[in-house]
């Protein structure tokens, strides 16, 4: 059977028909966020963190934003991986299926804006696929493309360290999807003013 006519009648889950209903309006924030992940493959791969901040008009809104480590056992030891990282960290743990709901309550119909943000589409996409719900439909921009169109640079592609270092933004000793998505946001912050985005 056609894989489209199976998704036709299929019952979603109530969190997933609650986002749909979001984009009956037009968004009013972006939602800047990282994640760290097991690999560079979706299909094979899981999120093993998540870290996201709202920004609205011209400002981070810290107290508005989402972190949260997946705790994702069975990938782990599957893999041969070690658990050390989960069970170190001080952030909130919460098993995938609760942690993607939580984020797409948060995310809602924001414009999702990240470092190479159609990389972390796929790995959410996948995500929410094995938990019988459809694709994202969030807008999305990407700073290194943004930082490229402002400079009108086609053949070369910018790491998130690259950008920061062009725009004197300090790196963290501490490498966490929340401390990566923060400076994807103040990068953001300035290409946004340079583009003329609203």
């Amino acid at each position: 059977m056609l894989d489209w006519l199976k998704n036709i009648n299929k019952e979603h889950p109530e969190f997933w028909k609650d986002y749909l209903a979001k984009f009956e309006t037009k968004p009013n924030r972006f939602v800047v966020l990282s994640t760290e992940t097991s690999g560079l493959n979706p299909n094979k791969d899981v999120i093993l963190s998540l870290g996201a901040f709202s920004v609205v008009d011209d400002s981070i809104h810290i107290k508005d934003s989402f972190e949260s480590v997946l705790l994702q056992y069975k990938f782990l030891q599957d893999n041969g991986l070690s658990n050390e990282f989960i069970i170190e960290t001080k952030m909130i743990k919460m098993p995938e299926p609760e942690a993607i709901e939580a984020f797409i309550s948060f995310l809602g119909n924001a414009v999702l804006v990240g470092h190479h943000i159609n990389f972390d589409l796929e790995m959410l996409n996948s995500a929410l696929e094995r938990l019988d719900c459809g694709r994202l439909k969030n807008e999305a921009l990407d700073v290194d493309m943004m930082y490229r169109k402002l400079m009108d640079i086609n053949d070369k592609q910018f790491s998130l360290d690259d950008l920061c270092d062009i725009y004197k933004i300090p790196k963290s000793d501490r490498n966490s999807s929340t401390e990566d998505a923060y400076r994807i946001s103040l990068l953001f912050l300035k290409l946004k003013s340079r583009l003329g985005i609203k």
